[in-house]
Order: C-alpha cells, then structure tokens, then sequence
C-alpha cells in the first residue's frame, strides 16, 4: 500500500503544514541573546531547527561534538563530509559551560561520524557526559550517538556513564539504507540499539524520516523491528532536502498519515511516538526519559 502524498515537484513548493513559526517567547530570547554573547554553539541555531523557539522554550537544546566535518558522506545529510580536525580534549569542559551559561535543563549530545579514530570518538563522548554531570548534575541528557561499527568496547563507553536516554537513528528502511545512509547497515544499527537495551540503558530510542521513497508496509516493518530490539522511543519525521545535491523529496507526507504512524506506533508499544512532518530527533527529548 503506498503511503499518503501530496506531489514533491518544485513547481507546487512545500505544502502549508510546512510552514515555519519564527521562534519567539522570553524563555528564547533570553537564550538566543546568551548564544550570541558567548558565541555558544549549539545543532539547534547551526541546523536552523524549526523547533527551536518551542525546544528553547522548554529547555532542551542540542549540541554537536567531535567537529562538523564527518567521516561518512550520507545522501540525506547536510554535514560536510572529509577529513576531520584534531579532536578537542577541552571540549567536554566548553560544552558542559555552555550548557551551565544557558541553564539548560535537558541536554541532547549528538556528532558526527569519527570513523578515523581508533576509538571512534567514544571517549570524548563520555567525557562530555561526566563534564556535563560534574557541572550541571541536575541536567539530563540524550546521547544521540553514530553505530560506532557496532563495537561494543566503543558503546560500553557510553553505556558506562549512563545517560537517561542513548539514541541512535536508523534514519530510513532496510531497501534504502544502502542508497541513504552509504557507509551504514541497517541490522547493525538494529544490533547496537538491542545490545545497548541489554545492557543497561535506561531508554533507547531511534528516529527515521519519510519522503525518501519508502513504502507504508516498509515503515511499519521498521518500527516492528525496532520494537523488537526493545527501544522504547521513535520518532519520525518528514526528510527535506538541505542541497540539490543531496537526495530529492520523493514525497511530502500528510499530516493524517503521520497521525496514522504514531497510533500504531503506540499500539506496538513504544513509550513515546512523535510523529509529524517537522519532528527532528529532539523533538519534544526532555518527555523521554519518563
């Protein structure tokens, strides 16, 4: 059964569900004007999130580590891709600042992919997190981390200093991962997320976005095995193409449909589902550790 659409050719534009609210609210104005002033950087203000104000507003926000040049060169992402710099030992410190300077109450971490690295990165990963603790302990966090090849030495890392959520995207179906996420495997990222829920982790949770070609029966086939490894959260949310030489919107995908997901997703018996055209993998991450 194809999923519900509206046409994605250029001449129609975005449809109207995708129209962005500029972020207003004292809560993100009083944050907007720390960033500036202490030229903070955070994935929300860089990506241009369009659930800035409303995340802000709330708490959250999301910082990037490890660079913003990625070792992997996926179809549907914005990120530079090529050699990375040196990593920053000073790092953990500077985010965990940032975070204190805004008051922020729930941080997500994310990266890029360090595939370069012998350790992939991991250790930065967790000394951020044991940095952001030291200064901020009534802080939580989401790590939303890459697969790190599936190396359990590189997740126990993570694992080992116990965020309230670790998250790993699968990002699209099985037929398309190869097309869409190059360097990626489907079953393993599926296998890091069952490991992680396995050994510990308090939540997991996984995110995919819609409009790149896939079909109903593949999305609900995802969210099954999802499921089935345990994580507890998914979100989904509508792809948009952030060049012309990324990957095309091959669909815009209605709001009904995206209601139609998060029902079933709740039914399976996913904890949480956001599910909607503008969901990111933030999206609403301070309600998930619950």
């Amino acid at each position: 059964m194809p999923m519900e659409t509206v046409s994605a050719k250029p001449t129609k534009g975005k449809p109207k569900w995708l129209r962005v609210k500029l972020p207003t609210g004292k809560k993100y104005t009083q944050l907007r004007g720390l960033v500036d002033k202490y030229d903070l950087h955070t994935i929300c203000t860089s990506g241009s999130c369009p659930n800035m104000g409303e995340c802000w507003g709330e708490g959250t926000a999301t910082f990037m580590i490890l660079g913003n040049i990625c070792t992997r060169s996926c179809g549907f992402c914005g990120v530079k891709t090529g050699r990375p710099e040196s990593v920053d030992w000073a790092e953990p410190e500077k985010v965990a600042r940032s975070i204190k300077i805004m008051n922020i109450k729930h941080a997500v971490l994310t990266s890029v992919d360090r595939d370069d690295l012998k350790d992939m990165g991991s250790i930065i990963w967790a000394e951020t997190v044991k940095a952001i603790r030291r200064m901020n302990p009534e802080t939580t966090l989401e790590t939303l981390i890459p697969d790190f090849q599936g190396i359990p030495t590189h997740l126990d890392r993570i694992l080992s200093v116990a965020p309230e959520v670790i998250s790993h995207n699968m990002e699209t179906v099985r037929r398309l991962t190869r097309e869409v996420r190059i360097q990626a495997k489907y079953d393993r990222s599926l296998e890091a997320l069952a490991y992680l829920k396995e050994n510990g982790a308090h939540r997991t949770k996984s995110g995919i976005m819609l409009g790149l070609g896939e079909l109903e029966e593949e999305v609900l086939e995802t969210m099954e095995d999802l499921r089935k490894a345990n994580v507890d959260v998914v979100t989904i949310g509508q792809y948009l193409q952030p060049s012309k030489k990324h990957l095309p919107v091959k669909e815009f995908i209605t709001p009904q449909q995206f209601r139609k997901y998060e029902e079933t997703g709740l039914k399976m018996g996913f904890r949480h589902v956001e599910s909607g055209a503008l969901v990111r993998s933030s999206y609403k991450a301070h309600k998930h550790i619950l």
